[in-house]
């Protein structure tokens, strides 16, 4: 270590938020992640926020073709990726333009003056340069000619030398740019080297360029005089156990294949690739040692067919989507209630209608959900509150949907499938027993003996009997048809329909029995106003809640998994408030849904901006709420 780092100020923090941003080329996801993986190594707690654009070759050089990563940090529980960055790296004059009106006064900020060219500013839709014109006067401005520097350290590295050309070269600067962050920031690097030779095993003169540029950034942090200070994020204090990383489409994968052990079902994916539920098929394809089986079909409508074709041959069936995909389902969905077959219908929600914005985040799917089919066709909802918790909701929803008999729907969103936070692995004592067993002998006397009678239902959960094809004797007839109560046999009755409409819905109002009571965070017990949300909603409104009471103020929180049917306590919640205020991002699916059933006027914040909400903004609508 030299006398010079030796002297440098070392200032502790307890949060930081640090943004990296540049074109969709420059890497920033790769960068933010492996940041994002070295900060939960150190044993932070985090909240990650990546945005980028929905086009494979986005405009490179322009506003639009900007992608960023942003990671908040910190030595105590936080709930969200933070409301604006501390620190943001920009790759080039386009990275500056989209995100400097999100920086703060004083905020730190690190460009790479290599691409602050004429050509590059002109695309960025500058008229001067902003590094020299004053727009950054009020920002600590770290200029750094990255690419140079980065071009520079590979080609003097012993084990690159001639082996990569110049642009090869130039593709590392990301990694210089996190090297300079996690020298910044103290963070561990062992991992990066490693993870480095792993990605690029099939290339090592490129794993090589790109720990040189690794190493170079951090260097260049401990001998430039730039930087006068570094940061340290003690690690926070967590519940003891082992954690990971873990995004909520990883999350969700995982629970879809602890469902399929724990009902003793091989788990079968029937889908087609859509952003952002893609990665859901990607995860599941890696592991067929647990008998899983993943089928990508030629559009939505055969996915889903399949997946419900294999719940008829007695397997966990399971499709995943986004909303646009859900309209072309919704067929199928519908003979999955009339066969009153187990379906987990898993949506990861995106900015709509039709193809809308795909990589951006929305909760407006949620009527569709409820409502998106012909006839009388109830679906239970449940819907994660954070990436980590979307492994428990795809196991919830698997235990209503093999229970009950009947599809599910999974409600994420954008924002926690590519989210990510520290994530505490269960054991499997604390998961439930889920155990799904067939029928396999007739159920009925009939005038000639024994029968099966695929619609006798259970007295409780008005479930049907499951009985796997093939199973002697039990041979049944399915089909979009109405069935007669009881035989299954096909039936126009008037008074037969009538009846079988209100025992599938009786069977749905019937699960509010079997979840757990809405629960409320009303600390002090003296608030008027409840703050009521749904899905990603969760960690905004709970760190808004934080700001309030912070203040004085008295608020209360509750928060729904279960949106149909809703949790048997949910109207003696609702009014034993005076107000509540319902946030969504959508303009006010949930609040129409409590206005209908429960009659409370409800107060609707809403917002479609395809980005989730910051706390501040939620903390002054709540102060609005309460002083009025």
């Amino acid at each position: 270590m030299s006398e010079q780092v030796r002297e440098r100020e070392t200032r502790r923090l307890d949060r930081v938020v640090v943004r990296f941003a540049g074109d969709s080329g420059d890497g920033m996801q790769l960068t933010g992640e492996q940041f994002t993986s070295e900060t939960a190594a150190f044993g932070n707690d985090l909240s990650t926020l990546p945005d980028f654009p929905a086009e494979i070759r986005a405009p490179a050089g322009t506003p639009a073709g900007v992608s960023g990563f942003q990671l908040h940090f910190s030595d105590h529980d936080i709930l969200t990726p933070g409301d604006a960055p501390d620190v943001l790296v920009a790759m080039n004059p386009a990275a500056l333009k989209a995100n400097l009106k999100d920086l703060p006064p004083g905020a730190d900020l690190i460009v790479n003056t290599d691409a602050f060219t004429g050509g590059n500013l002109k695309k960025a839709g500058y008229a001067a340069d902003p590094l020299t014109d004053g727009t950054l006067d009020n920002y600590t401005v770290h200029r750094v000619p990255l690419t140079s520097m980065t071009i520079n350290a590979v080609h003097a590295a012993e084990d690159v030398a001639g082996s990569v050309n110049k642009k090869e070269a130039e593709r590392a600067k990301n990694m210089f740019a996190l090297g300079l962050m996690s020298w910044l920031y103290h963070r561990p690097t062992g991992g990066t080297e490693g993870f480095l030779k792993k990605k690029f095993a099939k290339r090592p003169e490129i794993a090589a360029a790109n720990i040189a540029a690794f190493r170079a950034g951090f260097n260049y942090g401990e001998t430039t005089e730039s930087f006068s200070v570094t940061y340290e994020v003690a690690p926070a204090r967590m519940r003891q156990g082992t954690y990971r990383r873990i995004t909520g489409n990883i999350a969700l994968s995982y629970g879809l294949i602890a469902a399929g052990e724990l009902t003793k079902l091989p788990l079968f994916l029937g889908t087609y690739p859509i952003t952002p539920a893609s990665d859901i098929l990607h995860e599941l394809s890696k592991h067929k040692q647990f008998g899983i089986r993943t089928f990508q079909a030629e559009d939505e409508i055969a996915g889903v067919g399949a997946a419900l074709g294999a719940s008829f041959g007695g397997s966990l069936g399971v499709t995943t989507t986004s909303g646009p995909g859900v309209a072309l389902k919704s067929e199928t969905i519908g003979l999955a209630v009339s066969l009153e077959l187990p379906l987990l219908i898993v949506d990861i929600q995106r900015g709509g209608p039709s193809t809308g914005l795909p990589t951006k985040t929305e909760q407006a799917d949620l009527l569709q959900a409820m409502f998106g089919r012909n006839g009388e066709a109830p679906v239970p909802i449940v819907a994660p509150r954070s990436p980590g918790d979307c492994f428990d909701a795809a196991v919830e929803a698997a235990r209503i949907a093999t229970k009950y008999r009947t599809p599910v729907f999974l409600l994420s969103d954008g924002y926690l499938a590519n989210g990510s936070e520290p994530w505490l692995l269960p054991t499997r004592e604390e998961l439930p027993d889920l155990t799904v067993t067939f029928t396999t002998e007739p159920n009925h006397e009939g005038p000639k003996g024994p029968e099966f009678w695929p619609y006798q239902r259970d007295p409780e959960t008005l479930a049907r009997p499951w009985a796997v094809p093939g199973t002697p004797g039990l041979e049944h007839r399915i089909g979009g048809l109405e069935k007669a109560d009881g035989s299954g046999n096909i039936s126009y009755d008037p008074a037969n329909h009538d009846r079988m409409v209100r025992l599938r819905q009786a069977k749905i109002d019937g699960i509010a029995r079997d979840i757990a009571p809405l629960e409320v965070d009303d600390p002090s017990g003296m608030a008027s106003v409840l703050v009521l949300g749904w899905g990603s909603t969760f960690g905004p409104i709970a760190a808004g809640c934080r700001r309030v009471r912070a203040k004085g103020l008295h608020v209360a929180q509750a928060h729904l998994r279960h949106l149909n049917p809703f949790p048997a306590n949910t109207a003696e919640v609702l009014r034993s408030y005076d107000k509540v205020l319902i946030p969504e991002m959508n303009l006010g699916q949930l609040r129409t849904l409590i206005r209908s059933q429960f009659l409370v006027d409800a107060i609707g914040y809403n917002q479609v901006r395809g980005l989730p909400f910051k706390a501040a903004e939620l903390a002054g609508v709540l102060e609005d709420v309460i002083n009025q």
